[in-house]
């Protein structure tokens, strides 16, 4: 059986997170997008996890269930701050927990860190290798994922405070690092130019922080699993049985090209590498994005695919797609029924973004199914420094986007109630 999962959010008790995030928002927006699995974000949580506890239940397989039965698995992000080499180093991982026995246990070992209560994402002063090591003396069962691996700021690879290869930052450690996430400003084709991850799988996740379908699941992995287990997922990652991922363009993501937000530079890395990597407006040094720091690393030439490589796919989340043709705020009435009229004809985001020109033009608009089936000929205005890229259709770009609000959500809701 395929399982389409998204192993990466966050809580309401994370910083810069929709408040509105609750268990119930997330499976009826998963279902809606066609996810499979979630993870629950946070585990670690004192409040997040009271949550958890309450409100699913353990099928004695390491997945979760809702009242409903949707399945979720124990999840979480810790960022680890610290210094190897004489540099100052940030690294985020994913953390998968078999049973809420072993989130005890992980709890009590973070406890004993620092703080748990002012963050869903805490930030522990702990190495890389000692924080594998540490936590698969609690059960080897735990997965540690080296979470969005290329951004600047908090990766392993990232441009600021990351490491030139997994083996420089987890050390005897790396042969416990069987995947990495890829994040949103990179796709497998530009990690295969990296020969030394070619024995990891290559996952991709939302990193969402709010439960709405443009965020959650806009990336995804299709797990190819016997049953629906936390054994059968941990054996997946392991052994690279990944069917496909779903992603997003590289360039919509927020660190894909060089530059300076506050100036409104960007740059591609070639023009930034002539520049000496120095912002022409402030003169002072560039935030240097993923397409760059991945050509840094890259030892293989553009177009190589490994033996383990898998298949992909690029998406642009529905909700966008219809926000940028008819020009509307993505959370606007008109976006919320043309979008919902999709999701009752196809059954969900990922089978409408799967579907012909022919047929979706039975049911939406016909510029919006030409957008549909046609997002490989987009191009873009690729993101930087902490910007969105943002895709042009026909040249032109949507509304800036907001956040809707409960009462127009509701409004365009009816009739949805298997949702």
């Amino acid at each position: 059986m395929n399982v389409i999962a998204d192993l990466h959010l966050h809580s309401k008790f994370a910083r810069a997170c929709s408040k509105d995030i609750t268990l119930q928002n997330l499976e009826k927006y998963a279902m809606m997008k066609g996810i499979n699995l979630l993870g629950t974000g946070d585990f670690q949580h004192p409040k997040w996890i009271a949550e958890l506890k309450s409100q699913l239940n353990d099928d004695g397989k390491g997945i979760l269930h809702t009242k409903t039965n949707y399945p979720f698995v124990l999840q979480t992000e810790i960022s680890l701050i610290y210094s190897q080499d004489g540099k100052g180093r940030r690294v985020h991982n994913v953390v998968l927990a078999p049973n809420f026995e072993t989130a005890n246990q992980i709890i009590e070992y973070l406890g004993k860190k620092g703080r748990l209560d002012y963050d869903g994402r805490p930030i522990f002063s702990i190495p890389c290798p000692q924080f594998v090591d540490d936590l698969r003396k609690i059960n080897k069962e735990i997965e540690i994922i080296p979470a969005h691996a290329w951004t600047p700021w908090f990766s392993v690879f990232g441009s600021k405070s990351g490491f030139n290869s997994l083996q420089e930052c987890f050390l005897d450690q790396t042969k416990h690092i069987h995947a990495i996430e890829t994040g949103l400003s990179s796709d497998p084709s530009m990690n295969w130019r990296v020969s030394g991850l070619d024995n990891v799988a290559l996952i991709s996740s939302s990193d969402s922080h709010s439960h709405w379908p443009w965020r959650i699941g806009r990336e995804a992995t299709v797990f190819s699993m016997n049953d629906l287990s936390y054994s059968e997922l941990i054996k997946s990652i392991r052994e690279n049985k990944i069917a496909e991922t779903l992603e997003f363009y590289p360039e919509e993501g927020k660190y894909h090209f060089d530059g300076h937000r506050a100036c409104g530079v960007c740059l591609t890395p070639n023009e930034s590498i002539a520049l000496k990597k120095i912002c022409p407006t402030c003169k002072t040094e560039l935030t240097i994005g993923v397409a760059n720091r991945v050509e840094e690393l890259a030892d293989k030439p553009e177009g190589r695919k490994p033996a383990n490589a898998r298949p992909f796919r690029n998406l642009i989340p529905l909700s966008e797609i219809i926000a940028h043709v008819i020009h509307a705020p993505i959370a606007s009435k008109k976006v919320w029924e043309e979008y919902l009229k999709l999701i009752v004809a196809f059954g969900n985001e990922i089978a409408v973004l799967s579907a012909s020109f022919d047929d979706l033009k039975k049911y939406t608009d016909e510029r919006i199914a030409r957008a549909i089936s046609h997002v490989d000929k987009v191009k873009w205005k690729p993101g930087f420094d902490g910007e969105y890229g943002v895709p042009l259709f026909e040249g032109k770009t949507a509304t800036e986007f907001k956040p809707p609000k409960n009462s127009v959500l509701k409004s365009t809701q009816r009739g949805l109630s298997e949702f």
